[in-house]
């Protein structure tokens, strides 16, 4: 069976990072269709106008993917709800969705690893679309993305090395490895959720 890697986490977490040593060498995946990098080859001076040919030519790239059945990941903040639809379609077409979650203790620490990449030359997002996206993300993962996946694991991303919190199946766990941290996520997620943008 085809899987489809949602690797998933706030601004700062270590997204595209982990994703270049994880998929590569951990799980063999070699198609990793991620916007941003797409909105970079587009227009590498003025991301946030090429955020929308980018995502469409990040749909239909994932099209071509599911019709050959490869194995493929996205990265994403999850804290837009659009990307269920296309978990959904995906899993009809006999994908396997295997989500990975990399928090961030903070929205201060996200704030501040968003900084440190501009620094070293990165792409800026305002402080308060990553604010935004911090606590959406964590409301969408526990209450639409972690019930979509057949599989899923969540890892704390705060501090090096990274530490794994739990993994589970669906709405349910499977193995909890730091309760203080998961239960720390699950309380996090009955925050109310504020209007995410589009990312």
């Amino acid at each position: 069976m085809p899987t489809m890697y949602v690797i998933s986490g706030c601004n700062g977490s270590g997204k595209t990072t982990a994703s270049y040593t994880i998929l590569s060498e951990m799980l063999q995946c070699r198609a990793f269709v991620n916007s941003d990098e797409i909105a970079r080859g587009i227009s590498p001076f003025d991301l946030s106008n090429a955020a929308i040919d980018a995502g469409r030519v990040m749909l239909r790239r994932i099209k071509e993917l599911s019709e050959t059945r490869e194995d493929f990941a996205i990265e994403t903040t999850l804290a837009v709800r659009s990307f269920a639809n296309l978990i959904g379609k995906t899993k009809k077409k006999g994908y396997d969705v295997m989500l990975v979650y990399f928090w961030l203790n903070s929205p201060d620490l996200a704030v501040e690893r968003v900084q440190n990449r501009v620094m070293a030359g990165g792409h800026t997002i305002p402080e308060n679309v990553i604010r935004r996206r911090y606590w959406s993300g964590i409301y969408n993962l526990f209450n639409i993305y972690m019930p979509l996946s057949d599989r899923w694991l969540l890892i704390n991303n705060s501090d090096t090395p990274s530490s794994l919190i739990a993994e589970g199946q669906g709405p349910r766990e499977i193995k909890i490895y730091n309760s203080r941290d998961y239960q720390t996520l699950k309380n996090l997620s009955q925050t109310p959720l504020q209007v995410p943008d589009q990312a």
